[in-house]
């Protein structure tokens, strides 16, 4: 009978044989990037897998894993090897030869780690967790998990609202994992070895109970117990006993200066989505959007110095080789000292053609200034998330962009050598209007045109039109989302209008029929872990592209678990309703929510007196 040893040395060569020779792009899958970090995994005593619920290329070009990466392999006698979720091809070709999900790095089988941490970034990710864990051989569901296997923790923003991945998970880390994922680890650690359990650790459930009393951002699904109304709504959520504590706190990094950060990059082996250096500049955002979770639960807002910015970015730089740098936050354009950060990052690496990227801007005083500030900046396009083209609802969900500061922002964009811009935009919001719909394609060309005042022909612009989400831990949290009909019906009025008029303006839109899965899942509760093993068995994978998104799987499964979408996408909920991420608090108190949501409301009151009626 082969020993452990030989049936890992088996499973690599496996791999190597019979899935690489096999699959589109054998490049995701062989491990050995530069920078990888490949301990001994039998001198480790805990060993950690990192998986991100998404495929190979989404995954590496995350900056949280990253991080993570680096701090849980920093830890004396701890491993932590990566894990992502395999395409549909290689996943078939796994599933006909009885290969078993591994480890990017020893190609160890992923159900030999003592921890599996899932990185939920997105509502869609959550058939890829199903695919990770059963092609790991791990039980979906945690409560029938046995003792050897691993404990399974999901960490990221759908850590905020975890009720419908709730069964297939052991615990959730709410919050920022620099520190919260060492402390997890070093209890595990000790409660293993505990030595008031006389020749044995904690037990599975004890160990999981324990840390839910240690740690207040430590969520432990199973410690919890939810009833029913006969309406649909949540009656009853409440601890499963008087000892567990009632409401999990997001963790938040309060020192963010000195705050673990990326420093040796891994290098693909193959293509992927940003192919640079990330710094992150600054955590949380000043602006705080009413539509915008984020910027909600990433409160405070914490800065790096300009000097550590650029510590970080030539060191990152200096172990990859990579070309361009970007600067990583939720709004770059409001980092206090953004001017000198971009002259010290020109002088550190013009020399050596290093570009330098914002990903994100925001129209205000940065860019009406932009030409004598950042003109060295790379010029590959301009990124502007206006959301409204009226800017009275802008006001009303706090998005403060006038029009005036959106003309003289772009203007100087267009000094400063720009000439190509890029528009977000979202459909959906309260109080909108016909007028406010066909004033998207208007103002698009109006910013296009704008460039022929500064130089010769307009500029090239892209517009992005997103479906709004009504995400919870946000003033939006209780209004329901416009039925798909209406946003089909913006679509349509878009199109008509665009026609063949400008050819320099070109409109783009999110998949309707995604938007509306996104608000289900976002703010649904644990009867929807049903439809999503449902839709998994059904087929489902990769939910959040393009390409491999299919509605039809997903409405098979509600039809099969009798559970209507519309309940959880659709419905206006009342101040009063127990909503499921009650028991989290992410950010501003329930209170102070529904008082930012009371003055939403007012605003577009307001409008709604002076204007039509909407689409559709």
């Amino acid at each position: 009978m082969k020993n452990q040893k030989d049936k890992e040395a088996d499973l690599a060569k496996r791999i190597s044989e019979e899935l690489l020779p096999f699959v589109e792009q054998p490049g995701q899958y062989i491990g050995g990037e530069i920078n990888q970090v490949k301990k001994d995994l039998s001198k480790c005593d805990v060993k950690v897998a990192l998986a991100f619920a998404d495929a190979y290329p989404v995954g590496m070009s995350h900056l949280g894993l990253a991080i993570l990466y680096e701090i849980v392999n920093a830890i004396p006698n701890t491993a932590a090897e990566r894990v992502y979720c395999p395409r549909r091809d290689a996943e078939k070709i796994m599933r006909e030869k009885g290969l078993e999900l591994f480890s990017w790095e020893s190609r160890e089988a992923v159900k030999n780690f003592d921890i599996l941490g899932i990185s939920l970034q997105y509502e869609l990710c959550c058939t890829n967790v199903l695919t990770i864990l059963d092609l790991a051989g791990i039980t979906l569901r945690a409560s029938k998990r046995s003792e050897n296997e691993p404990l399974v923790i999901g960490g990221g923003p759908v850590a905020q609202t975890p009720e419908p991945l709730a069964e297939f998970f052991d615990a959730f880390i709410v919050g920022d994992g620099e520190e919260t994922l060492p402390a997890f680890i070093e209890a595990y650690r000790e409660l293993r070895k505990d030595p008031r359990h006389v020749g044995r650790g904690h037990s599975r459930k004890e160990m999981l109970r324990e840390m839910a009393d240690r740690f207040e951002w430590l969520y432990v699904p199973s410690l919890y117990e939810v009833q029913y109304a006969d309406d649909g709504t949540i009656a009853r959520f409440e601890p499963s006993s008087a000892k567990v504590r009632t409401k999990i706190k997001r963790a938040h990094v309060d020192d963010f200066q000195n705050c673990p950060a990326v420093r040796k990059p891994l290098v693909a082996n193959t293509q992927i989505i940003h192919e640079r250096v990330a710094v992150e500049i600054m955590r949380g955002c000043p602006n705080q959007c009413r539509f915008c979770q984020a910027g909600y639960t990433r409160r405070p807002v914490r800065v790096r110095s300009v000097n550590k910015i650029v510590e970080l970015a030539r060191e990152a730089i200096k172990n990859t080789g990579y070309d361009e740098v970007s600067l990583v936050s939720l709004s770059t354009s409001d980092y206090p000292k953004l001017a000198e950060l971009i002259e010290k990052l020109n002088e550190e690496f013009t020399e050596a053609k290093v570009n330098v990227s914002l990903p994100s801007l925001r129209v205000g005083e940065t860019l009406k200034h932009l030409p004598g500030k950042i003109s060295a900046v790379r010029k590959s396009g301009l990124t502007i998330a206006l959301e409204s083209a009226n800017e009275q609802i802008r006001l009303a969900v706090n998005k403060r962009i006038s029009e005036e500061d959106l003309l003289a922002g772009v203007a100087g964009a267009y000094k400063a050598g720009w000439r190509q811009i890029k528009l977000y935009f979202m459909a959906g919001f309260e109080g909108e209007q016909t007028e406010d719909i066909l004033g998207i394609y208007r103002l698009a060309v109006r910013l296009s045109n704008l460039r022929r005042e500064i130089a010769d022909g307009a500029a090239k612009v892209n517009v992005a039109v997103s479906w709004l989400v009504p995400k919870p831990h946000t003033p939006m949290a209780w209004s329901g989302q416009k039925q798909p009909e209406y946003f089909h019906q913006v679509r349509r009025m878009l199109r008509t209008e665009q026609g063949r008029k400008n050819r320099a303006v070109q409109i783009k839109f999110h998949n309707v029929e995604r938007s509306v899965l996104e608000a289900v899942l976002g703010r649904g509760d644990r009867r929807l872990s049903k439809a999503i093993e449902g839709a998994w068995k059904n087929g489902a994978r990769f939910d959040a592209w393009d390409e491999e998104f299919d509605v039809k799987l997903w409405e098979r499964a509600f039809e099969q678990t009798r559970i209507d979408p519309s309940f959880y996408a659709n419905r206006e909920r009342s101040y009063s309703e127990i909503l499921p991420w009650d028991h989290i608090e992410a950010g501003l108190s329930r209170e102070k929510l529904i008082e930012e949501a009371q003055k939403m409301r007012q605003a577009i009151k307001l409008i709604e007196q002076d204007q039509s009626e909407p689409p559709g």
